[in-house]
Formats: structure tokens, sequence, C-alpha cells
């Protein structure tokens, strides 16, 4: 039975993560099928924050679909107009929560600059979980293989330990969308705001 949110826990830690967030946007980091866009959204509403994909914003630059641009230029040049619209998005929605592709945090340069200049979320999701959920779809470019599964994991073995760097680690599990954004609303605020969070551990005492 899917749990019901407390509306009033939300919000006051929504306004927790507002009065501590500062000018920088929350960026959500994961695998694909982590389900960073549509929690993400959750998330955004929940702030009053606007809500940005990189990969849509990569794909307004290049003019064409990400698939295409991995078949038509390649990996490596995929990359690099990523780092470079997530940095754009660093400089220009600061009221933002700003989803990004799997490959984007492994990037040094970007992994910086979103350290720098964002709260970095890692939304984390175990790989049966992950392949379940991209297998409902074919246009994940680098999972065109013999052995999809077999890539995938490869890919989590590689990514996981960088994504740890991030300010803050939620778990994608099977819950609602609003479930998952509430927690991590309440997990940025306590990371912003970890006074209120001794407070309240000590009151549960």
């Amino acid at each position: 039975m899917p749990v019901e949110l407390d509306s009033t826990v939300v919000q006051r830690n929504a306004d927790r993560v507002n009065a501590n967030r500062g000018a920088k946007p929350i960026v959500i980091i994961g695998m694909m099928g982590a389900g960073k866009s549509t929690v993400g959204k959750r998330v955004a509403h929940f702030l009053g924050l606007e809500f940005v994909d990189s990969d849509d914003e990569i794909e307004l630059a290049a003019g064409m679909p990400i698939p295409d641009i991995f078949e038509t230029h390649g990996e490596e040049e995929f990359r690099a107009g990523e780092t470079r619209v997530i940095a754009r998005l660093l400089r220009t929605r600061r009221d933002a929560i700003i989803s990004t592709g799997g490959g984007a945090y492994m990037d040094p340069i970007t992994r910086k600059n979103i350290s720098q200049h964002a709260i970095c979320v890692w939304l984390k999701a175990d790989v049966e979980l992950l392949f379940e959920r991209v297998s409902r779809r074919n246009t994940r470019p680098l999972l065109r293989t013999p052995d999809p599964f077999g890539t995938l994991k490869a890919l989590v073995d590689l990514r996981y330990p960088t994504y740890a760097e991030a300010d803050v680690t939620v778990m994608s599990h099977e819950a609602s969308h609003e479930q998952i954004g509430a927690e991590i609303v309440a997990a940025v605020a306590d990371h912003l705001d970890p006074t209120a969070k001794l407070k309240k551990t000590n009151d549960e005492q």
C-alpha cells in the first residue's frame, strides 16, 4: 500500500532547503533508469523551483536526439557538448532542479563544477531495478550490446564509487515518485541544516 505523504513535514523540509540553499541549484545524478527526471520534477514542485533536464538541453543545442548524436558524432563529442551544457546550466539556472545524464558526473570538469556551484544528490538504485526499468524502451545508446545487463552492471561497478562523492545519497526504490521526491527534499534539508536534524534526533530520544 502506498505511503501517504505528510504534507506538513514535506513543506517544513522544503522551507529548510529554501532557507539554506543560497544561490545553488540542486543537481540530481545517477544511472539511467534511476528516475532522475520523474523524481526531479516532484522535487522541483515541492521546492517551488524550475526543473531542467540536461539531456533535453543537449538535444536542443545539437538540434537532434541523443541517440543520433552518438551515431553521428560519437560518444566523445556528445560528452564534450554535455560538459558545456551543464556548465551553462549551473551558471544560468541557479533556482532549478537539474537532472543529468548517467555519464555526466564521470567527467572531472563537470564533477568539479557541480561540487563548486551546486548541491549534488545521487539517486541510487540496485542494478536489477535499473535493468527492469531501462528494458522497457530501446532508447539507451550505451545498452545496444549483445549483453545489455552485463553492460549495465559494468557501468554500475565503474560509476558508483565516483557517484559516492555526491553531497547526498537517496535510494530509488519501488515507491511513488512523490515519496522518493519527498525523501530527497528531507535528505537535502538535513544536509544543509544539520543542527535541525540533530535537534530532531535529540527530541526523539
